[in-house]
C-alpha cells in the first residue's frame, strides 16, 4: 500500500470531493497529495461510481424520470448504467492511471477487453493501494451544494454541502473551502423527441436500466441509437426476441462491422430514424416502413445532471453544454473553490482524470494560478465558436474524440503531466478501426497489435511495479 503526500505542500484546504468512481478516486488522491483535507461523499455502499454493477433495477423509472414534475425525481435510484454482459471498448493497457498500470492478475478475468466487473476491482485495487477509503463515506447522498457568501469574481468562496445517510437518513450540514464534482456523465437518460412517445401503448424504456436480454424473449423490440451501446444490445437481443429493429439516424453510413452483424441474422433488420408513434403499437420510421412492436429500448445518450448544484446560475446546462467551464473544468467565476472533473467524453479517461486532479490540487495548494477572467472567459468563447463553425451541435460540445489525444497532451502541459504514449494512443486508435470492421469479434483480435502490446509492456507505466511476466503470460506472450 502506498499513502503519498508532496513534501512542498502549500496552503491546505478542507475540500469535499463528490462521487467515488474513476474521476473521484483520484482527484481525491491528488488532493491528499498536496496535503489538503478531503472527504468523498459516495451515495452508494462501495467505490467503482458507473462501474460498481447494480442488477436491481425495479425501483427506478424505465424512463428516468423523464415526465415527473417532483423535482426530487432528479435524483434517480439506480447510478450506474452497466449491463450484466457489458465489456470494454478499449484495450485494458490504455486504460490505467499513470502509476498504477490495469494489469492481469492471477484468477481474474485476463482478457485484453475485459469485463465490466475486472474494471471494479480495478479501481477497488487502486482504492486500497493508495489507502483512500477512509476518506470516504459511502451511503451518503449528496442533497444540497451552494455559496457560502458570493462577494463576486476573486473573492474567497466557501461552500455549504448538505448531505444525508441513506440508511440512518441523518442530514449533515458542512461548509468546505472547496468542492470538486466527479458525479459522472452516464446516469441520467437524454430524451429523444418522437410524436406520440406519451400515448403509445407498448412498453418504453432506456438502456439505463437495461440488464439482460432474457425480458424480451420473444417479443419485437425497436431498438432506438445505433451507439455502441446501442449495436451491443441488440446483437444480444437478436438470441431471444422474434425481432430487433435497430433504428439509426443515417443507414448510409453503417460501418462494415455492423452491416455483418445485420446480414448474419435474419432477425435483426436496420431502419432509418422513428416519424412517430401510434397509439395501437405502430412504430412509424421515416421511410413510411411500420412494424408493431411490443417494446422501445432507447439508446440514446445520457445528459449531464447536478441536481445538487446551486450557483445561482452562473454554471448552467444548456442542451447537454456545461458552462462556462475553462478547459472542461472551471467556471471562471467560481475557480478554482469549484472544479469539475470527468465532463468531456471520447478520450481515454482514466489519465485525463488524473490530470485534472492534479491541476486542482496544485491550484488550491497556491502553487499554480488560473489565467484571469477575461482571459478564461475569452477562452471558452473561442472554444464554442470553434465548435459552432465545425457544425458541432450544442450537446457534442465536451465530445473531444478526434481532438482527444492533443488536447489530453495540452492540458497535462498545464502540470507537468506526461503526454500520453505513441503505444497508448496507437493502441486505442487500433481497437476503433477494428470495430468498425469487426464489430463481434474485434475484442478477441490482437492482429497488428503485437508490437505495440511489446512496446507497451516494456515501457514505464509497466515496468514501474516490477517484472510483469505473469501478465505476459496471459496474453500469450514469451519474452
Amino acid at each position: 500500500m502506498v499513502s503519498e503526500q508532496n513534501n512542498s505542500v502549500g496552503q491546505s484546504k478542507n475540500v469535499c470531493v463528490i462521487g467515488a468512481g474513476p474521476s473521484g478516486l483520484v482527484a481525491a488522491r491528488e488532493l491528499r497529495k498536496e496535503g489538503h483535507s478531503v472527504v468523498v461523499l459516495e451515495q452508494n455502499h462501495d467505490v467503482g461510481g458507473q462501474w460498481l454493477y447494480e442488477p436491481n433495477v425495479e425501483g427506478e423509472d424505465p424512463l428516468g424520470s423523464w415526465n415527473s414534475p417532483n423535482p426530487d425525481s432528479h435524483f434517480l435510484k439506480v447510478h450506474s448504467s452497466i449491463y450484466a454482459s457489458l465489456r470494454l471498448t478499449s484495450p485494458r493497457e490504455i486504460m490505467g492511471y499513470s502509476d498504477f498500470p490495469f494489469v492481469v492478475k492471477r484468477g481474474r478475468d485476463a482478457r485484453r477487453f475485459p469485463g465490466h466487473h475486472e474494471l471494479y476491482r480495478y479501481l477497488k485495487d487502486f482504492c486500497d493501494w493508495f489507502e483512500i477509503r477512509p476518506m470516504i463515506r459511502f451511503n451518503t447522498r449528496v442533497e444540497y451544494v451552494g455559496m457560502l457568501n458570493y462577494g463576486g469574481v476573486g473573492k474567497d468562496l466557501r461552500w455549504v454541502v448538505r448531505s444525508c445517510e441513506k440508511k440512518s437518513e441523518k442530514v449533515i450540514e458542512e461548509v468546505f473551502d472547496a468542492v470538486v464534482v466527479a458525479t459522472g456523465h452516464y446516469s441520467h437518460p437524454r430524451k429523444p423527441s418522437i410524436k406520440g412517445m406519451d400515448a403509445w401503448k407498448g412498453k418504453q424504456m432506456h438502456s439505463h436500466v437495461y440488464r439482460v436480454p432474457d425480458p424480451f424473449r420473444d417479443e419485437v423490440v425497436v431498438v432506438v441509437g445505433n451507439s455502441l451501446s446501442g449495436q451491443d444490445i441488440s446483437m444480444e437481443l437478436v438470441n431471444v426476441a422474434k425481432e430487433v429493429y435497430l433504428s439509426a439516424k443515417s443507414t448510409d453510413n453503417i460501418s462494415q462491422g455492423l452491416s455483418k452483424i445485420i446480414c448474419k441474422h435474419h432477425n435483426l433488420h436496420l431502419r432509418p430514424q422513428i416519424e412517430s408513434l401510434r397509439e395501437d403499437g405502430k412504430v412509424l420510421f421515416v421511410d413510411g416502413s411500420w412494424v408493431i412492436a411490443d417494446t422501445i429500448l432507447y439508446c440514446t445518450g445520457y445528459s449531464y445532471s447536478f441536481p445538487f448544484l446551486d450557483t445561482k446560475g452562473i454554471v448552467v446546462i444548456d442542451d447537454d453544454r456545461v458552462g462556462p467551464l475553462f478547459e472542461h473544468t472551471f467556471p471562471p467565476s467560481l475557480a478554482p473553490s469549484l472544479s469539475f472533473v470527468g465532463i468531456p467524453r471520447k478520450l481515454i479517461g482514466f489519465p485525463f482524470f488524473e490530470s485534472q486532479g492534479k491541476w486542482i490540487a496544485q491550484l488550491l495548494a497556491g502553487k499554480k494560478t488560473l489565467p484571469t477572467w477575461n482571459e478564461m472567459m475569452q477562452s471558452i468563447k473561442e472554444f464554442y465558436n470553434s465548435k459552432d463553425a465545425a457544425g458541432v451541435p450544442k450537446h457534442n460540445t465536451h465530445d473531444l474524440a478526434f481532438s482527444a489525444f492533443e488536447y489530453c497532451d495540452k492540458y497535462g502541459d498545464y502540470v507537468e503531466f506526461p503526454h500520453l504514449e505513441e503505444w497508448r494512443k496507437s493502441l486505442c486508435v487500433s481497437a476503433l478501426v477494428k470495430a468498425e470492421t469487426d464489430l463481434e469479434m474485434y475484442r478477441e483480435s490482437r492482429d497488428g497489435d503485437e508490437e505495440l502490446l511489446r512496446q507497451a509492456f516494456q515501457s514505464p507505466h509497466f515496468t514501474q511495479l516490477g517484472p510483469l511476466d505473469p501478465t505476459l503470460e496471459a496474453y500469450g506472450f514469451n519474452y
